[in-house]
């Protein structure tokens, strides 16, 4: 008997010390303009909390959304505009009651370092020595949505949409101009602040409605503890002060 239970209670020892290993453990899926700002928080919140470990999935809000509805595991979801979370909600995605917002943006329009183009406004977008612009796709990246509703309210969208480079995400967007493949991209700005010589700000765009990002706990995390002490984090004094430091601005 004895050497029939050994075996069976080193499995479950291993097994049990395999599930406190991985109790600490957190997906968090975050917009593609977070990527650098929440690295930096992930490593901060591990370095307070020993033990955790935080998985950070960057891309659109839109293909985060649609990996959430498929089922991937996902702890914690950061966008980067209301209506992809507004979709989170109503679809169960994310807990309600966990919703908070937590840093606002700015929409530029940037154009490759030394471009001799003089872009001082939307309008200057129609012009024909304008070729190519890079947006984000308005179907599932929130900068592209941004882009549109701005071109829409200055009545260019025709035109301007016309000349687009549909992009996967911002930062596409910013590498594509920043490689000189387009004339002018829309970004954040705080996208714009990570290639310092490599583009130039045109102007900033202006909008009707604020850019705020919400974070929230997914309805099937693994761990709902550890989901609720990373957002706690991206809202303390901590998470906000290095959220600054990428050019992020309070809520």
């Amino acid at each position: 008997m004895p050497t029939i239970a050994r075996p069976f209670c080193v499995a479950l020892f291993l097994l049990c010390n395999s599930v406190v290993a991985a109790a600490g453990d957190i997906t968090v899926s975050a917009a593609a303009s977070l990527g650098n700002a929440f690295k930096e928080a992930a490593q901060a919140f591990e370095a307070q909390h020993p033990g955790s470990k935080v998985l950070l999935n960057t891309a659109a809000s839109g293909a985060l959304l649609q990996q959430m509805a498929k089922g991937a595991p996902v702890d914690v979801f950061a966008s980067a505009d209301q209506e992809t979370m507004d979709q989170a909600q109503a679809q169960g995605l994310v807990v309600a009651a966990s919703r908070r917002d937590f840093a606002r943006n700015t929409l530029l329009l940037v154009q490759p370092a030394g471009s001799q183009l003089v872009l001082r406004s939307l309008k200057d977008l129609t012009l024909p020595a304008v070729t190519r612009v890079a947006i984000g796709n308005p179907a599932s990246v929130p900068v592209g949505r941004y882009a549109q509703d701005a071109l829409e309210a200055a009545k260019l969208w025709p035109q301007v949409n016309a000349k687009a480079v549909n992009t996967l995400n911002v930062r596409q967007s910013l590498d594509y101009v920043a490689r000189g493949e387009v004339d002018a991209g829309f970004v954040y700005a705080t996208d714009a602040a990570l290639v310092p010589g490599k583009v130039t700000v045109a102007f900033r765009v202006p909008l009707q409605q604020s850019i705020r990002y919400p974070i929230a706990n997914s309805a099937s995390a693994a761990n709902p503890g550890e989901a609720s002490r990373f957002v706690a984090f991206i809202l303390s004094p901590a998470g906000q002060a290095i959220l600054a430091r990428y050019g992020f601005l309070k809520p």
